[in-house]
């Protein structure tokens, strides 16, 4: 039986800055000639933080075959690997806008109201994503409790800072070191 650990730290310019997103992986026998299906599990703390990470654990992503998708999405043995579906995971589901990784609400990226409802999703998952920090500081996984420590001992003062500067009217996820940055590039600063 073959287990990992990963741990995903919140990208700047993301509502999941600064967070540390744990996940348990069990690689099935089968393995790499398919996915670990099913076996991906995202330490939740019971919040569901994103469209595609469910409250019980469960990723949803086509390279899991956890999720419909074209062919090339999907795993593809000697090709795909764990590297794969860790970024992926990074980049596709902890990105900017995740309130668009819903198919439903993909269709109105771009749009008035559906610009407006991804910036209340932000919101949201930011106090989502603190809530979680809060679960992973009181209870952190077996064996990385001196990594949880460290981490939250150093961004402690960013993440603090950033939560008064969204209280004082800053768009979530625009700040990083150094002040406010773009959310998008050609879409406008983040201000206040």
């Amino acid at each position: 039986m073959d287990l990992m650990r990963a741990v995903i730290i919140g990208a700047e310019g993301t509502p999941y800055h600064d967070g540390l997103f744990f996940f348990d992986v069990y690689f099935p026998p089968g393995y790499p000639n398919g996915p670990p299906r099913y076996q991906v599990h995202y330490h939740s703390g019971g919040l569901r933080l994103n469209p595609n990470l469910y409250a019980c654990g469960k990723v949803c992503l086509s390279l899991l075959n956890t999720w419909s998708g074209d062919k090339n999405q999907m795993w593809t043995p000697g090709v795909s690997t764990m590297l794969q579906v860790l970024v992926s995971i990074q980049i596709l589901i902890l990105n900017a806008k995740p309130y668009f990784n819903e198919p439903g609400w993909a269709p109105s990226k771009g749009t008035p109201g559906g610009e407006a409802s991804s910036l209340q999703y932000n919101e949201n998952t930011f106090i989502l994503s603190l809530k979680t920090m809060m679960y992973m500081i009181r209870k952190p996984p077996k064996n990385f409790e001196d990594l949880v420590v460290g981490h939250f001992y150093s961004r402690a003062h960013d993440i603090l800072r950033s939560c008064k500067a969204y209280t004082e009217g800053v768009q979530v996820g625009c700040l990083a070191k150094g002040g406010v940055q773009d959310v998008d590039e050609g879409e406008g600063k983040c201000s206040r």
